[in-house]
């Protein structure tokens, strides 16, 4: 509900507390992903349809001393920028569109190994050579710092796998952990993947026809071929005209079958557009597969709201047990807001028919309500007075973007 940003200096000027409680507060250790898995709990019922979203997201955060600052993908300006990165796990109400978060957890700096130089040549070498000798050397230097990293998010998803609720069985990802070791690590949590592959993904047919008597069983059927769609399945036509393509196929690097599902848009004749996702489950229908991974993007909306409304990149500390302090209660906060937004609409009897949740709206009424609650303390006025006149939620509501 504060105006700006939520570091302890805000919030000792519109809480009880000064801002070195703050401090010392964020310094306690604490259990939040039970205190997450409760508000989930309460605020998705059992028998709803749920899926599990994993992503990571960038925080900007400049100095050398703060804990975990490293180079880190920052999607907004698509390159690796200085700062620091959080992993988010989070629960999905498919129907209802809505994301909870479940666990928040800082990536750790990644220590590099200086890698050896080559020995130099008295000959001039080609320029096309120079160029892959570079790429080469470039992918030494990011793989090891990405394997470790696919490293912490696995050890995330099994802590906070025991969490999940019962219905979840699903985990979805971007393209970024469509690897073997995240499908491999997912697969014995009892979980099946939804992702996306590239377009030029190594991929084979499965032969399903009679077998030779003698020799090895015959495998595969040929090379999957997504400019030619005559042995794939056409699975349906979206709203919006985009046709899907379905196969169970056997992935290369994978080393294992899936499901694909080829999604063609060709409302623009003169450039179509595809995507192509799969599944670690090879009986899940082709439409769910695509719902799913469409509701993966909700996860998308928690750091949006996160880092507009409920201060996520606004930690004033250094230290590793604040910021992951700073980091849990900015999405804890977000997720209540969320509970309480839907436990209005139940008590109003507007549960049946879920309004779209704004934190704008949200933050607007909680800071009008702790304003108007100032004015009746600091004023000497009766609450139920006050409260019971046909203009109070007028005021509640002043300034917010919906009713």
């Amino acid at each position: 509900m504060v105006c700006g940003k939520a570091n302890f200096t805000n919030l000792s000027r519109y809480g009880e507390y000064s801002e070195r409680t703050y401090r010392r507060h964020y310094q306690k250790s604490f259990d939040f992903i039970p205190f997450h898995a409760q508000t989930i709990a309460a605020a998705i019922e059992p028998s709803r349809e749920q899926i599990a979203a994993i992503d990571c997201s960038f925080i900007s955060k400049s100095g050398k001393q703060t804990w975990g600052v490293d180079n880190f993908y920052n999607g907004s300006i698509s390159k690796s920028q200085k700062g620091l990165e959080i992993s988010v796990i989070s629960v999905v109400d498919v129907m209802a569109h809505q994301g909870y978060t479940l666990s928040v957890q800082q990536t750790a700096k990644t220590e590099r190994q200086p890698i050896p130089s080559a020995q130099p040549t008295a000959k001039k070498k080609r320029k096309s050579k120079s160029k892959a000798k570079a790429k080469a050397k470039a992918k030494a230097k990011t793989e090891p710092v990405i394997s470790e990293r696919v490293k912490g998010y696995l050890e995330q998803l099994k802590t906070a796998r025991a969490h999940f609720p019962t219905a979840v069985k699903y985990l979805t990802a971007d393209s970024f952990y469509s690897k073997k070791s995240v499908v491999d690590g997912v697969v014995a949590l009892d979980l099946h993947l939804v992702s996306k592959l590239r377009i030029d993904a190594d991929l084979r047919y499965c032969y399903t026809g009679e077998q030779k008597p003698k020799g090895a069983p015959r495998k595969y059927d040929g090379k999957v071929d997504l400019s030619d769609l005559s042995r794939l399945e056409l699975s349906g036509e979206l709203a919006d005209g985009t046709k899907m393509y379905s196969q169970v196929v056997w992935h290369v690097s994978l080393k294992r079958q899936i499901r694909i599902v080829y999604l063609v848009d060709q409302r623009n004749p003169d450039k179509q557009r595809v995507a192509l996702l799969f599944s670690t489950d090879t009986t899940i229908t082709p439409i769910r597969l695509y719902e799913y991974y469409k509701s993966r993007f909700q996860i998308e909306f928690i750091f949006r709201d996160a880092k507009q409304f409920t201060g996520l990149c606004d930690c004033q500390s250094r230290q590793q047990q604040s910021l992951d302090f700073h980091f849990n209660a900015s999405l804890a906060a977000l997720n209540i807001a969320k509970l309480e937004q839907q436990q209005t609409q139940s008590d109003t009897g507007e549960g049946s028919q879920r309004q779209s949740f704004s934190m704008a709206t949200y933050k607007r009424l909680a800071l009008n309500g702790h304003l108007l609650e100032r004015f009746i303390s600091m004023l000497g006025l009766d609450p139920t007075f006050i409260k019971s006149h046909p203009n109070y939620d007028l005021l509640l509501q002043y300034g917010s973007l919906a009713p």
